[in-house]
């Protein structure tokens, strides 16, 4: 039997059923189903989504059978209407309209009125009456099927039909009469014979064909592969092509098209919702060629109509459960509809709408749950461009951190925090950041960088404070001298106005209507419904007690990660860390030369002893500056450094705290420009000279795999103590004050056993002492995160030391693939285009490649520490398709930014969900 490729929907019965979305596509199937109800449709027919697929496979022809029976199908429509297509008596006019299985609004192309020429057009003026009627629908179907079909330039239609207007002194098409759209319509004809050099086709049959064909190939346009891309929609899946009977709206004032919904997809309130256009065809509403009039006119200029419309309107959502997007037309007082789907909605209504559903007994939790996408949580936290709003877009780069705001560009940290104390919003733009910009970020409304990737610098540090962040624009040309930056031969200069979308990665200029986030009673009742099925904990990255407060705000079961670093930038603690820095390698040195020495005297003999003492107080007196410095400097820091964790530790009363000790190389606290070099030499009485050529020896030519990490612990063991002793410090002190102290430290960058052992030899020490010194005890975990190949290989030797593991999946990333992350960003976007990885791997995990080290280690750690604690702690904790591989290899929780915890929260009921539906089915089979 040969395989089937046209559906039949006519005379209340279809041959498709409402559940063959894959094979109908939405639209098809929604067709079909209306059909079966008996509602009022035009009769038609669908070319499955499997001819699309096989248009493609063989060469973009039909594939066999299937035009026979489009006609076939096209011949039973014709005795179902009475009507004859081509026929100049009663001619059979279509629409072809696309219809992916997901719904891709304004993605591909329709055609209306198709089956048009000069004897099927006298034939309509003379059926209908109505001689301006018809020449409407012919110059609309010219113009639609030259622009989609054809592929000329819609403006040139436009441009001549203005001309008539003008010369006619009208603006409204309406008032154009048959006489002179006549007339246009051979213009018409004249643009398309002088853009193709050919005539324009009036053989019904053959337009047909070329429509299918044009439908065909818009499933991959540009903005179809694009909205794909974003949306993470299968290439492969094709579209259908639905060909529908035409019912007119523009045949009079007792006519109308409009696009309606059963519910305001922008609030959720339970209305129904849209807009309509009297003696109007559908792309009248959509393209705004008219201004459309509220759903709620209706009910006055055609009440009978309205009465219906809305009973249909009730009955579609009863019967899909959900909020239904409706297309319909009104052919001289008779109600025809021609699509239902499930609806787009907004953040806020779809979480309204699934709250209120469930009230009203439509839906259950797990339902209201499986409603809301992850992603849409993002707009009840941040605010966002209205959507309504006319927007300049000068340049796109990576969506690093959600949210939309406006502020005047500024090029440097210092700028940014003296104009920001003045009230001013400002936008920090960088070539890239660095920690030393950590002061200007805080002050900016948003940052925009032109290198870099979503893990970057400016990324990760703008998603821990829910600050928007467009990073790698690589558009964006930053010239620091002249203050400015250039897109092209556009120019921005310091102090202009510039907005920044961080959900989309949009650059446009000057300022833009923001809408602000509002977090409803129906988001809680939504977390609660979410905390009923999810697994797997979710836990914040958090480094300051706001973050932390913040993060349990938004329901944070813990800290996962707490970068001890971020907390140096704050005020003038800088200036500590670069002298402990600063002064490091001359104590080090030092502190070695004297150990000589001293075993030197035990060693000499008694005629050599004095010498031997004498070169100690000689080192004894040079070491004493250096000694000073740094731990004058190790000093201060741990009661900067004890006073943030007593705040960590009350935000988070009852919940753990993973701390991770000192991680990024040291190079990246000190200053390389000499004027702040000086000034910091002065500062701390240092040479400059002395200053500089420290700073020089920290140089590294590959600084992300040198010295840093755990290294730097096992090298300079003092920061470790120092770490330990305010982690311990702060957590006796909350445990007296009858806070539930749960403190995990974490050592970062172990790739070796004998690693993890001296660091967690010199912490537990240090707590041992520290717990003495208090008389007081606190329980506590030593973990490590795993970020090297190596570790995932090793994981059951490390589980022998490390009593939790914590995934750096940022890093982890790096060294699987061999990328960076902030230089990937060139080319990565190429490769994502490319098919070559479907998604930038620093935003979705690797499942493939970086996916199976986690799973390896999770098993090879839990096989000689069977209950081990795991959880992942990069940027992957908050992506919902990485949260749904972590439930998967078991992980114990996921850790992510304070603002997108409840992202991370509601796709981690989704997978376990997503769990219970699998084994419902494998039942169901079985």
């Amino acid at each position: 039997m040969s395989q089937k490729y046209v559906y039949l929907f006519a005379d209340s019965r279809a041959e498709g059923t409402g559940k063959m979305k894959d094979l109908l596509g939405g639209k098809g199937a929604g067709l079909a189903e209306m059909t079966n109800a008996g509602l009022p449709v035009p009769p038609g027919f669908t070319i499955t989504t499997e001819a699309c697929t096989a248009y493609y496979a063989e060469g973009e022809k039909f594939p066999e059978g299937m035009w026979e029976e489009a006609l076939a199908a096209l011949e039973k429509i014709e005795r179902s209407t009475g009507k004859k297509f081509g026929g100049t008596e009663n001619p059979l006019l279509v629409s072809v309209r696309s219809g992916a299985k997901f719904s891709m609004p304004g993605m591909m192309d329709t055609v209306l009125n198709l089956g048009l020429n000069e004897e099927t057009r006298a034939a309509l003026a003379e059926l209908t009456s109505n001689e301006r009627f018809s020449y409407d629908a012919y110059r609309r179907f010219i113009q639609l099927f030259s622009k989609i079909v054809m592929g000329i330039d819609a403006e040139k239609f436009e441009h001549k039909f203005n001309e008539y207007k003008k010369k006619l002194g009208v603006t409204e098409d309406t008032q154009v009469g048959a006489e002179n759209l006549a007339e246009l319509i051979e213009d018409y004809k004249a643009i398309v014979k002088k853009e193709t050099g050919r005539a324009f086709p009036t053989d019904p049959l053959k337009q047909l064909e070329l429509a299918i064909k044009a439908v065909f190939a818009s499933w991959n346009g540009k903005r179809a592969k694009d909205y794909r891309r974003v949306h993470k929609i299968d290439d492969n899946l094709g579209t259908a092509v639905n060909v529908m009977t035409m019912v007119f709206g523009n045949m009079g004032e007792d006519s109308g098209t409009g696009v309606a919904f059963t519910r305001d997809v922008a609030t959720g309130e339970k209305i129904i919702y849209g807009e309509y256009l009297q003696n109007a065809q559908g792309e009248d509403v959509v393209a705004g060629i008219r201004t459309p009039k509220k759903i709620a006119q209706l009910k006055e200029e055609m009440p009978e109509i309205y009465e219906q419309f809305s009973q249909v309107a009730e009955r579609l959502e009863k019967h899909y459960k959900d909020v239904q997007d409706l297309e319909f037309t009104i052919e001289r007082g008779r109600l025809w509809m021609l699509q239902t789907r499930n609806a787009k909605r907004t953040g806020s209504a779809a979480v309204r709408i699934a709250i209120e559903m469930v009230e009203e007994g439509l839906i259950d939790k797990a339902t209201a749950v499986k409603r809301v996408e992850p992603a849409q949580l993002d707009q009840l936290l941040h605010p966002m461009i209205d959507p309504k709003s006319p927007v300049e877009v000068i340049a796109v780069g990576l969506p690093a951190s959600p949210g939309a705001a406006m502020g005047k560009v500024v090029f440097d940290p210092d700028t940014a925090e003296e104009m920001g104390k003045n009230g001013e919003k400002v936008i920090l733009v960088r070539t890239e950041t660095s920690p030393e910009d950590f002061h200007g970020m805080v002050a900016a409304q948003a940052i925009l960088t032109s290198r870099g990737g979503m893990t970057s610098h400016a990324a990760v540090v703008a998603r821990g404070m829910g600050k928007c962040c467009v990073a790698g624009c690589g558009d964006v040309i930053v010239d620091y001298a002249n203050q400015l930056f250039t897109v092209g031969e556009l120019t921005v200069r310091k102090g202009e106005w510039i907005t920044l979308d961080g959900s989309t990665g949009r650059v446009i200029l000057g300022q833009v209507p923001l809408i602000e986030p509002e977090v409803s009673g129906h988001f809680r009742t939504l977390m609660e419904y979410v905390d009923e099925f999810r697994k797997l904990g979710v836990r914040a990255n958090a480094d300051t007690p706001h973050d932390a407060s913040v993060a349990r705000g938004f329901g944070a079961e813990g800290i996962g990660l707490c970068r001890t670093e971020h907390m140096f930038f704050e005020g003038d603690r800088i200036d500590s860390v670069r002298q402990m820095i600063l002064s490091s390698a001359d104590y080090k040195a030092l502190e070695a030369q004297l150990e000589t020495a001293k075993a030197e005297v035990e060693k000499a003999s008694k005629d050599k002893k004095p010498a031997a003492r004498k070169r100690v107080k000689e080192l004894e007196k040079k070491i004493k500056r250096p000694s000073e410095l740094y731990i004058g400097a190790l000093s201060s820091l741990l009661e900067l450094q004890r006073g943030d964790f007593v705040g960590i530790f009350r935000a988070m009363n009852g919940y753990p705290v993973t701390i991770r000790t000192l991680d990024p190389p040291l190079h990246e606290f000190v200053p390389h420009d000499d004027q702040t070099l000086k000034d910091l030499s002065k500062k701390i009485k240092m040479p400059f000279k002395e200053a500089k050529a420290r700073v020089a020896q920290l140089h590294e030519f590959n600084p992300m795999l040198g010295h840093r990490g755990c290294r730097l612990g096992i090298v300079y063991p003092e920061i470790t103590e120092m770490q330990a002793s305010a982690i311990f410090e702060a957590a006796v002190k909350v445990k007296r004050e009858g806070v539930v102290v749960k403190p995990e430290i974490m050592i970062p960058l172990v790739g070796n056993v004998n690693e993890l052992k001296l660091q967690a030899d010199v912490v537990r020490r240090v707590a041992e002492e520290v717990f003495a010194r208090e008389n007081e005890r606190v329980e506590y975990l030593v973990g490590t995160m795993i970020e090297l190949p190596r570790a995932s290989l090793t994981a059951n030797r490390i589980a022998e030391v490390a009593e939790f593991f914590s995934f750096g999946t940022n890093d982890l990333t790096q060294t699987t693939m061999g990328l960076s992350r902030d230089d990937a960003g060139r080319f990565l976007p190429f490769y994502v285009d490319k098919k070559i990885f479907p998604d930038d791997p620093f935003q979705t995990l690797d499942q493939e490649g970086v996916g199976q080290l986690i799973d390896m280690g999770v098993k090879r750690g839990r096989s000689a520490r069977p209950d081990l604690k795991v959880g992942i702690c990069g940027e992957h904790g908050g992506d919902p398709e990485s949260v749904i591989f972590c439930h998967k290899v078991a992980l114990n929780y996921v850790s992510c930014s304070p603002y997108r915890v409840p992202i991370a929260l509601l796709a981690a009921a989704h997978a376990a969900l997503a769990d219970e539906t699998g084994a419902t089915a494998a039942a169901t089979t079985a």
